[in-house]
């Protein structure tokens, strides 16, 4: 389409849209939010100006000149941008688009000349989907770059992380100060902030950490259920204090992962509405045409599955299709709206439209063409029009008066409903009130036994009566894994406000979605539930927890062959070696209530790390007298020696259930004369971390004696048995039985343990 053609079309702007008189939903339109009290004025999701500047277009009429008025006696071969009209003459609207066209186009070079300086990159998505970019910059989203972390801004998810140049080239235009242009310059440089994929660690305006494809659709997914789940709980008649939306863009490899329509399920279940995504059909990938490996609908089975579902044939040409599309997302208050951008991948290159695109460099004779193609031959690598820094400005100030606004609403919230402010202000301090690990409770070796998740069941519904923030469910095993939150409702449609996530049969989602809650950062921690032998189906999710800092605790039950009568299909053995070792992952096996006790509070201190809490099914044999839930910070701890001062002559070193188990054989053989010493390693991260002398002490090295007791994988355990010491672990695949002759068949029991530790003793 000629650019005379687009100026001549009708647009119809979301500044001046009004709602439809059949929009029955008026509590939410697309033109305005609500202010509190005399506050209340309408306000535009999009911050076209109704009235340009004398000053601003004369700033822009040489560029645009330059650009896109061709001179009557030349008839040149450009990318068909080219106007038949003085620029001059045309109207504000017309004169916009013009200048938003001139402002992809540098985005687009940007992108090119980041690419071949770096000689790495994927400039492919980032060129076809430069023109949404940039429109959700300008004109769309909420947002304030001088304060990156204000709470109420929109937030943007880049599923298809490889495109991470587009955002960072929309951050570095927007503002924002974690993206110089010498920062574009250094794309994927060792300790730079633009690396290959976009992190949340390293750049500010990254909202989550995105690269394996799909885990951003589930993150935006949490997101977008922080917002309703705050909203529904803070939100008055007279004040909403949470009001945002968020943004996701997603691409062809992303469709084809199965954590996308895992988490496009729930969010239509739940009628995440203020969730758009936005979907670049590029119908590529790296091996070649989507229709290698993918031919079906994709609209047809997001709309199947309950989503608001919109296609906009050529953004390139036409911003006004996409403009509408969002128009329909603002509107709809029952579905989240799939919008799928037909887009053409490597736009302007000579590898445009084919898989080519995807990643690498160019020719050098290409990049002079796509140069050529937007009149950009004279400039420099990295130029940046002056005007486009200005032009970008008005949303930066829009920004930040919505936020000054928002401390107005909030002033006003803290006046009017000072309790309901106070626990808000407590989220946004992190979710932790004072002396919160008070209530946890505490075991004496009197006590009822219990299987550990039982005890952790007692723990989280203690602890959700003091932290505003508890979140979290399982994928449907709550009653199993025992964490309904009692007293606390489902969080549905109908009650956003619940505390209990229902995720269904959907493992993946889960882990991805309570990535996205950790890292919405008001203060909610989220918590996900299931058998540790299905971690395997979420582990992408839970190293990207760690990788990204996001606090989200795993609890995982029925924790080893100890589980019993499922067999081996259900029987981790492995897992607890693999999730290990995850950098960063604190992986914690209490032994009994008070160890429960102590890995919950550990998981939920380190609000900036994951943590795993598995948990056996079947009940242990004793509540151990030596254990302690503050000595869990330490990761590992002596539970019991009667060596006195000297040294023992064997250290059993144990977790979870099998603690007792060492206990017992040690009263066994400390009835023989022998001194032992037990040491339970409730968690290895946390004991590694301990000052080496603390170490030494648990685990003296001159102790060469030493057994590990655990009902999983052996790997990785002889770092603290040493050279001459024994492992005792499971090195098949379970079996089905009762749990305790499934232990007895794995010589799990105390008289085992005692023999095993005879023979180490004999020998000299």
């Amino acid at each position: 389409m000629a650019l005379s053609s687009l100026l001549s079309k009708p647009c119809i702007s979301l500044l001046s849209a009004k709602p439809s008189p059949d929009n029955k939903n008026n509590k939410i339109s697309p033109t305005s939010f609500t202010l509190c009290s005399s506050l209340k004025t309408k306000q535009s999701r999009v911050t076209k100006p109704a009235t340009l500047s004398k000053t601003h277009k004369l700033s822009w009429q040489q560029e645009l000149k330059q650009a896109f008025q061709q001179p009557k006696s030349q008839n040149l071969q450009t990318n068909n941008d080219s106007i038949d009209c003085n620029i001059d003459d045309i109207d504000d609207e017309s004169f916009q688009k013009l200048v938003d066209k001139r402002c992809v186009d540098n985005v687009r070079m940007l992108i090119v000349d980041a690419v071949q300086n770096a000689q790495a990159g994927h400039p492919g998505m980032a060129l076809g989907m430069a023109d949404i970019g940039y429109y959700l910059y300008r004109h769309l989203m909420r947002y304030n770059p001088r304060d990156p972390k204000w709470f109420n801004r929109d937030r943007f998810v880049l599923s298809a992380g490889h495109g991470c140049l587009l955002q960072y080239v929309c951050l570095h235009l927007a503002g924002f100060e974690s993206v110089q242009l010498e920062d574009l310059k250094r794309l994927c440089k060792l300790g730079s902030r633009t690396p290959g994929h976009p992190e949340n660690t390293v750049t500010d305006g990254i909202e989550v950490t995105t690269g394996p494809l799909g885990q951003g659709v589930a993150n935006a997914v949490g997101l977008a259920l922080a917002e309703a789940h705050l909203a529904a709980r803070f939100n008055k008649p007279d004040c909403d204090i949470v009001d945002h939306r968020t943004y996701c863009i997603m691409g062809d490899g992303c469709a084809m992962e199965g954590i996308t329509h895992e988490a496009a399920s729930l969010a239509a279940h739940w009628k995440l509405h203020k969730l758009t995504m936005i979907y670049d059909d590029n119908h590529n990938t790296i091996d070649g045409p989507i229709s290698l490996a993918f031919s079906e609908d994709i609209s047809a089975r997001f709309k199947a599955l309950g989503w608001n579902t919109i296609t906009v044939d050529n953004t390139h040409d036409d911003m006004d299709s996409f403009n509408d599309a969002l128009l329909s997302a603002f509107g709809d208050t029952e579905k989240p709206t799939f919008i799928r951008v037909k887009t053409l991948i490597g736009r302007l290159s000579r590898k445009e439209g084919t898989s080519k695109a995807h990643h690498g460099t160019f020719e050098e004779d290409d990049v002079k063409q796509m140069r050529q193609k937007v009149k950009w031959d004279s400039r420099e690598p990295f130029h940046v029009i002056p005007m486009v820094y200005r032009e970008m400005q008005i949303q930066t100030d829009h920004g930040e008066k919505l936020e000054k606004e928002w401390f107005s609403k909030f002033d006003y919230f803290k006046t009017n409903y000072p309790e309901e402010a106070a626990e808000f202000e407590v989220l946004l301090s992190g979710g932790l009130p004072p002396n919160w690990e008070t209530c946890l409770p505490e075991w004496s070796v009197t006590d009822p036994v219990d299987a550990t998740r039982g005890y952790s069941e007692k723990c989280l519904n203690q602890l959700v009566k003091v932290l505003p923030g508890l979140i979290g469910g399982s994928a449907d095993l709550a009653s199993s894994n025992k964490v309904f939150l009692q007293g606390s409702q489902d969080f549905q449609h109908s009650s956003f406000y619940g505390r209990n996530i229902r995720y269904g049969v959907r493992e993946h989602a889960m882990a991805g979605i309570s990535n996205g809650i950790a890292l919405h950062k008001s203060g909610l921690i989220p918590f996900a539930a299931t058998f540790l032998i299905f971690s395997d189906y979420m582990k992408n999710s839970i190293r990207l927890s760690a990788l990204s800092h996001a606090g989200v605790i795993y609890i995982m039950t029925h924790d080893s062959v100890g589980l019993g009568e499922d067999g081996p299909t259900h029987q981790p053995i492995e897992q607890l070696a693999g999730l290990r070792a995850v950098p960063r992952l604190l992986v914690f096996r209490p032994a009994d209530g008070n160890e429960t006790a102590g890995a919950y509070r550990e998981a939920i201190t380190n609000r900036d790390a994951p943590s795993v809490i598995a948990l056996s099914r079947q009940k242990v044999a004793a509540n151990i007298e030596g254990t302690s839930a503050n000595e869990v910070e330490k990761g590992g701890y002596i539970i019991s020696d009667n060596s006195g001062k000297s040294l023992p002559d064997i250290i059993l070193i144990s977790t979870g259930s099998e603690l007792c188990l060492c206990e017992g054989s040690a009263k066994m053989l400390r009835k023989e004369g022998r001194k032992v010493r037990v040491v339970s390693l409730v968690c290895w991260q946390l004991f590694n971390r301990q000052p080496k002398e603390y170490k030494e002490h648990v685990l003296p090295s001159s102790v060469s004696k030493r057994i590990s007791v655990e009902a999983g994988s052996s790997m990785g355990w002889s770092e603290f048995v040493g050279r001459e010491g024994i492992v005792m672990g499971v090195e098949e695949f379970g079996a089905s039985g009762a749990y305790l002759d499934t232990f007895k068949k794995f010589g799990f029991t105390e008289e085992n343990v005692t023999r095993v530790a005879k023979s180490l003793l004999s020998q000299y």
